[in-house]
């Protein structure tokens, strides 16, 4: 049954509408995976016999032949930093251990009014202040592909669950990455969406958002399938007050025009230009128009810092002064110095997401898309400061931000729609990722070009040629 686990999400809905796999099995299967890999630690909670209960009620639907929706009876996790009706959310701290929300985020909701089952919660490290998956609540969640390198964060355990098969889709949530980071850490699909095209209404400040809900899964087919389910206008969101998003789908024997961003004022791991390098090659290969562009990312990386630790610092200064003993060291360090900014270096980093924007803006009106590495290096080893410098091909690189992912956060600055895409490994076998970036409310073009692209990359290939056993009719009542 666990060989179910390992359908891809758009083939377990078929085969559940064929009556060939039931929710029910589904369910288990997920439930069973996860027992196998505990030890990767990839929870923080797990709702199984509220699952079975929901899984037991979709397979009833499906046998009475009622109208299905497109996420009926597939498995899902849901990042601890997302609200969960009825399933604890606590953030990843001690501080929320006993929070149990009354009321799904508006992605929970619409995943499972599609029919979705939601499995568990899946571990983030401390309010997602970091990029390593890991903090004195719940331990550290370990990479599939290597226990001795970090599986990323901040939506780490979200990447691991589907990765190894825990739960075919996955939400998770990014702020500066947090969704890209551990898909390329682990190998598997990640999309931050066009800000306002998944509302998520738990930003405390959606004026200035710069937090995004958004689809995990392990390959482009299933994230957009997903992400159809999610995407939408919502009043309550000021970056969602059209009646609908505009749409733009890669036409047929259409030549997306690419402008290749090696380089952003970093150091780059030469396993990782290599691999991106040849996806690129494999792009000019369809007839893909590739053309090299600058832009410095890494000067971004002071003002996204005030963005980030001012932030931690208005949410929880007051807890840092009371209970101090209940945070992430790393946490409280970086509220600490958040305490240093003024109100002008608020403004000028405003000032500097503006400059970015217009900048992208201007690229993306020569191209229809930016590629890049997601991340300057592959994994990184487990026990690094992530407040400390690091090293990149055996040189100082820098600090974590700038010189680890900064082609990730500035996309969250300025709302452009960003995937990381798997391309290739490095000599440790461990996966890299590639970055797509497009156009504002392009996300269907971007995922549409992501497919074409996954078709034509080594790693992963022949994934969705899966076969599902069983009889013409199954069910467990």
């Amino acid at each position: 049954m666990t060989d179910i686990a390992d359908l891809s999400a758009v083939d377990l809905a078929a085969a559940i509408r064929a009556r060939t796999v039931s929710p029910v099995e589904a369910v288990e299967a997920a439930l069973a995976r996860i027992e196998e890999n505990a030890g990767l630690n990839a929870f923080m909670a797990v709702c199984a016999e509220r699952a079975r209960a929901e899984a037991k009620e979709a397979e009833a639907k499906v046998m009475r032949g009622e109208p299905l929706g497109a996420l009926h009876g597939i498995p899902f996790s849901v990042k601890d930093l997302t609200n969960t009706e009825g399933v604890a959310t606590t953030q990843g701290s001690a501080l929320f251990a006993g929070n149990v929300p009354k009321a799904d985020a508006v992605a929970v909701a619409r995943a499972r009014s599609a029919g979705a089952i939601l499995i568990g919660k899946t571990t983030t490290p401390e309010f997602g202040h970091k990029p390593f998956t890991e903090g004195p609540f719940f331990g550290r969640t370990l990479n599939p592909h290597s226990h001795a390198h970090t599986c990323g964060g901040s939506s780490g355990g979200a990447a691991v669950a589907v990765a190894a098969g825990m739960g075919q889709l996955a939400l998770g949530s990014d702020g500066g990455g947090s969704i890209r980071i551990p898909a390329a850490c682990c190998g598997v699909v990640g999309l931050k969406a066009t800000l306002g095209a998944i509302p998520n209404l738990q930003a405390p400040d959606l004026f200035g958002a710069n937090s995004f809900v958004g689809p995990m899964a392990r390959d482009v087919a299933d994230t957009r399938l997903m992400f159809d389910v999610l995407r939408g206008p919502d009043r309550r969101d000021p970056y969602g007050q059209a009646p609908t998003f505009p749409e733009r789908r890669l036409g047929e024997g259409e030549k997306p025009r690419i402008g290749f961003l090696l380089r952003c004022g970093n150091i780059l791991d030469p396993d990782i230009e290599a691999a991106v390098v040849a996806a690129m090659k494999r792009a000019e290969a369809l007839g893909w128009v590739v053309e090299p562009i600058e832009l410095d990312l890494v000067s971004l990386e002071p003002h996204f810092l005030v963005f980030l630790r001012s932030l931690l610092l208005a949410r929880l200064g007051g807890h840092a002064e009371k209970t101090p003993e209940k945070l992430d060291p790393t946490l409280l360090a970086t509220i600490e110095v958040g305490r240093a900014y003024s109100a002008a270096e608020l403004c000028q980093a405003q000032f500097a997401r503006t400059d970015c924007f217009a900048k992208v803006q201007n690229i993306l009106s020569r191209f229809d898309l930016i590629a890049s590495p997601t991340l300057s290096a592959p994994a990184l080893p487990v026990g690094l400061d992530p407040l400390g410098p690091i090293e990149i091909a055996g040189k100082p690189a820098g600090t974590i931000r700038g010189a680890w992912y900064p082609y990730t956060f500035p996309f969250n600055l300025t709302g452009h729609p960003a995937l990381s895409l798997p391309c290739g490994f490095s000599r440790d076998k461990l996966p890299i990722g590639l970055q797509l970036v497009g156009r504002w409310h392009e996300d269907g073009y971007l995922q549409d070009v992501a497919a074409r692209l996954e078709c034509v990359l080594d790693p992963f290939v022949g994934s969705r040629d899966r076969a599902v056993a069983g009889p013409a009719v199954r069910g467990s009542a």
